[in-house]
């Protein structure tokens, strides 16, 4: 039995930012980073609160890849100041900072005698960048800076009760960041779809995502003010993030959270350097024979409008497709290409490794792995070498 559920109330189109002036608030906690404060973007949100009167309280403290102290920070503050409305306004990793102080909330309240002195807030979700789908998804993703390892969290509480999708927040994204959180779309995308929990209505969600991307990711990446490709993005990385948080995603992340712990590299570009070696392995190219895996990927690829030839040689032409885009987004195909040096990240494989193979996200991986798959998985992406 597979199950499919959609919490989030999805408000979409050009200026949709000014929805929430229609929501009722006593108060609300906007959680954003300084690069939204420094461009003003988080104005236009606070021009929003303020001509509807509602008082609100300015958190900009999220880095990327937000760290467990300033969950923590925030997390206090919004106690403190007694807010009604949770509104995260960033990237992936600002909702996913407001995410985990959400989850912590209401379990702080469960341990509470005094339950009333705690009350869980709406939850508001207004991504700026096109790529983590996460303003849809139950999971977050936090940093454990004396572990080095980033921590996965997924559940129910963190998913929001409105996700506003106004492409006009994304126009100020420069090209590299539009390619890498563009190839995280298609990552959560390829990785959904093939899934263990998906499903037929979690893969239609996977493939019209794909679909999408492929169209619009490159005509959003050449040319930043194209609002009809940016809003596409921004649809196309919903989409995804809804076929995920049903589906579950693979080892493609486990191994991206991994690496983007250890050596910094951004998590949009891990998934794209990894992508090509996680489909080769997963449907068998790399073992010369194909698994049931490969079967699906070549049903997808038709989807895709691959022409109808033998399922490998249609899980290759996949994979090329894959390796065409990151090319045209101007992604190296190796880690080596990013200057990691090669000693240090190989004395990192056993543990990065052994760090993926517990992460939430490897459960759902489509084929059984063992860490010594992943161990060639890391060292074969490093050098960028893939035979198939």
């Amino acid at each position: 039995m597979k199950a499919f559920g959609m919490k989030t109330e999805i408000v979409s189109g050009i200026n949709a930012l000014a929805h929430v002036k229609t929501m009722p608030s006593k108060k609300v906690f906007l959680v954003t980073d300084e690069t939204m404060v420094s461009i003003g973007v988080a104005r236009q949100l606070e021009d929003h609160l303020k001509s509807a009167g509602t008082p609100y309280y300015l958190f900009q403290e999220v880095e990327a890849n937000p760290k467990v102290e300033t969950v923590k920070k925030g997390l206090k503050l919004m106690v403190e100041n007694r807010v009604d409305t949770l509104i995260a306004l960033g990237g992936g990793s600002v909702i996913d900072a407001a995410k985990a102080m959400m989850y912590f909330c209401i379990k702080s309240k469960e341990m509470l005698v005094d339950k009333d002195a705690i009350h869980k807030p709406r939850f508001i979700a207004i991504p700026t960048t096109s790529g983590t789908g996460s303003e849809v998804t139950s999971f977050s993703v936090i940093t454990d800076e004396e572990t080095q390892t980033k921590v996965a969290l997924t559940d129910p509480l963190m998913l929001p009760d409105i996700a506003i999708l106004d492409a006009t927040l994304t126009l100020s994204v420069p090209p590299a960041v539009t390619a890498d959180t563009g190839m995280d779309v298609i990552t959560h995308a390829l990785e959904a779809y093939m899934a263990k929990r998906a499903s037929e209505f979690s893969q239609v969600y996977a493939e019209k995502s794909l679909l999408v991307a492929f169209d619009y990711l490159v005509k959003a990446y050449q040319d930043g003010s194209d609002r009809e490709a940016r809003q596409k993005m921004h649809e196309a990385s919903c989409m995804a993030g809804l076929a995920f948080t049903n589906a579950g995603l693979g080892i493609n992340h486990s191994l991206a959270h991994a690496i983007g712990g250890r050596f910094k590299i951004s998590h949009g570009r891990a998934n794209a350097i990894l992508l090509p070696h996680i489909i080769a392995y997963n449907a068998g190219l790399t073992d010369k024979e194909l698994t049931a895996e490969g079967e699906a990927y070549g049903k997808l690829a038709t989807q895709l409008g691959i022409p109808d030839i033998d399922a490998k040689n249609k899980v290759k032409a996949l994979v090329r497709i894959v390796e065409r885009y990151r090319k045209e987004l101007k992604i190296e195909d190796s880690f080596r290409s990013y200057g990691i040096d090669e000693n240090e990240y190989k004395r990192a494989v056993e543990s990065m490794a052994a760090i993926a193979l517990k992460d939430v996200c490897t459960n759902d991986n489509p084929r059984e792995v063992t860490q010594k798959e992943l161990e060639i998985l890391l060292l074969q992406s490093y050098s960028g070498e893939l035979e198939i």
